[in-house]
């Protein structure tokens, strides 16, 4: 048994953009945009969805959106959403890579959130 929930709504900009692209949704949003100093990559957009991890990513890649599932096993959620269809593209530190069907980008690492607010929210699978 193991529990996750989505943690995070990620918008990937390329690394020549992404300071320019955090300033317009920091705009469009009507919220601060906040650097994140332990992964400098990421600005984050603070409370632009309650509830959720909002931040600019700096990549070097395509522009996208992808979404951060929090878990308590890494193994075991990724396991299960293989089992769903999606296929693990790449690992960076303890997260897992994942591209879904359909093309989009999941990211499923370890819990980042508040522990009464995980216990909270996530779903637990068998």
């Amino acid at each position: 048994m193991h529990r996750s929930r989505v943690y995070a709504v990620i918008i990937d900009a390329p690394d020549a953009e992404a300071a320019r692209a955090a300033r317009f949704w920091s705009a469009a949003l009507g919220v601060e945009a906040r650097p994140f100093p332990p992964e400098p990559q990421f600005t984050t957009l603070h409370q632009a969805l309650p509830g959720l991890v909002t931040a600019v990513q700096a990549v070097d890649d395509a522009p996208r959106i992808h979404l951060d599932m929090e878990t308590d096993d890494v193994e075991a959620e990724t396991a299960r959403l293989i089992a769903l269809g999606a296929e693990q593209i790449s690992q960076w530190q303890e997260c897992r890579v994942l591209r879904v069907p359909g093309g989009h980008l999941l990211c499923v690492l370890p819990v980042e959130s508040d522990p009464d607010i995980f216990r909270a929210g996530a779903t637990v699978w068998p």
